[in-house]
């Protein structure tokens, strides 16, 4: 009885290690069954790619002028305030002339003095002449000394001299009077062109500084708001992909719905550095473009970001801009046609990465080799490698960039119960 229920459990541990091996092995080849990857895929299809370089700045007009005074003292008349249209001519602000006005007898007193001056030099010409004449008269005569001739010579000389000096102080004069007369007419400053008054940086009252020689108290800005320019910073790697005269589209931030025409205008050549001498230091030159659709609501200093268009491709191929990523040690398209692999001198393989494209073939992945040229914010163009049609694995990210190898497995997503096999998870084993 006991050898009985001794061989009954027997059977029922065999049982269950049978059990449990099929259960194992179920378990193994299942999940070497789901090691396959999950993607998404998209068909290779002729697009227009426009490639755009984008870059951030602000609005300034193209003619703005800084107003000053030539004459310091005080501001006795504003006639404009911040906002207001003025046109060429318009008087904007006088300056108190006391100041002026003090030095303007002053020089009319001099220039009155040296008048005199000039009469009185011009009488001692006439004297020293008729001298001089005499002298040399009763020289010739042998009544007088080649001395006293001399002096008389070297008084008339003297005298013209005095006259000529005299000239000289007065034309002097004349010139300082004309200055004054021109300062005590630049006490009212007028606008120079037609435009807005942008800013307004002195209140009726104050006590300016005013110099011919130098920019004095800044009173106010004007600008001509008809004519608007972009003004942005374009990187180092991409101020060499544009030229005058590109397309380009110009969202001003406070405008959210509207995009404002505009082209390229002006390209910078000289670098602008930032982080200079750090690891950080970023190189870029400044664009000035110009927008063609005005708007009275714009105004200088809005912060902008304009999309450049640099070049236009149509009815080229192109796929996602996510399904193109790089590998090493593989063959360019040029070279898997003709079955040459490039080998590096002394015969070790290019380690230079090359972009590549995931192929669609059933449940798995082929990789091939492509050559690219421009490409947008969604899709690139495919200069060579794919054709019109074929089925090419577009996502997700990091499939694409670090899973996917030649030959793997994959499932596509929403279609994860299709396709399963008894393969293994590469092409080779299958």
């Amino acid at each position: 009885m006991a050898k009985k229920k001794k061989s009954k459990l027997m059977w029922i541990i065999l049982a269950l290690v049978i059990i449990l091996g099929v259960s194992f092995a179920y378990l193994k080849v299942f999940m070497k069954q789901d090691d396959s990857i999950l993607v998404t895929t998209s068909k290779v299809s002729r697009k227009t790619i426009i490639q755009k370089v984008s870059a951030v700045g602000s609005i300034k007009p193209e003619t703005e002028v800084k107003i000053s005074s030539e004459t310091s003292g005080e501001l006795i008349y504003l006639g404009v305030k911040e906002g207001d249209t003025v046109s060429v001519g318009q008087i904007l602000a006088r300056v108190k002339p006391d100041i002026i006005e003090t030095q303007l007898k002053q020089q009319e007193a001099a220039l009155d003095g040296a008048k005199m001056d000039i009469e009185f030099q011009e009488a001692n010409v006439e004297q020293t002449k008729a001298i001089f004449k005499r002298t040399k008269e009763l020289f010739e005569k042998e009544f007088s000394s080649r001395q006293d001739l001399e002096n008389a010579k070297a008084n008339y000389d003297k005298a013209q001299s005095q006259y000529q000096s005299a000239l000289a102080r007065f034309a002097q004069s004349q010139a300082s009077l004309s200055q004054i007369k021109r300062s005590a007419d630049r006490t009212t400053i007028y606008s120079p062109i037609d435009g807005v008054v942008t800013s307004l940086l002195v209140e009726m009252g104050e006590k300016i500084l005013g110099t011919a020689q130098f920019q004095g108290t800044e009173i106010m800005k004007v600008a001509d708001l008809n004519v608007i320019n972009a003004i942005v910073e374009v990187d180092e790697n991409d101020i060499v992909l544009l030229e005058k005269g590109d397309s380009a589209r110009v969202e001003i931030d406070a405008f959210p719905n509207k995009i404002f025409n505009a082209y390229v205008l002006e390209i910078g050549h000289s670098a602008i550095l930032s982080n200079t001498g750090s690891q950080d230091q970023v190189t870029n030159f400044q664009v000035k473009l110009r927008l063609l659709d005005y708007d009275s609501k714009i105004r200088p200093g809005m912060s902008c970001e304009v999309k450049i268009e640099t070049e236009i491709r149509k009815d080229v191929l192109a796929v996602p801009l996510q399904a193109v990523t790089v590998r090493t040690n593989i063959e360019s398209p040029d070279e898997s046609k003709r079955g040459i692999r490039k080998v590096e001198e002394k015969g070790r393989a290019s380690n230079k990465a090359k972009p590549v494209v995931f192929i669609k073939d059933g449940n798995f992945a082929k990789l091939n080799s492509v050559e690219v040229g421009i490409s947008d914010n969604g899709f690139i163009e495919v200069l060579s490698g794919l054709e019109e049609g074929q089925e090419i694995i577009s996502g997700n990210y990091t499939a694409v960039s670090k899973e996917l190898s030649d030959s793997s497995r994959i499932r596509i997503e929403g279609e994860e119960g299709k396709g399963r096999g008894n393969g293994k998870g590469k092409r080779g084993n299958r």
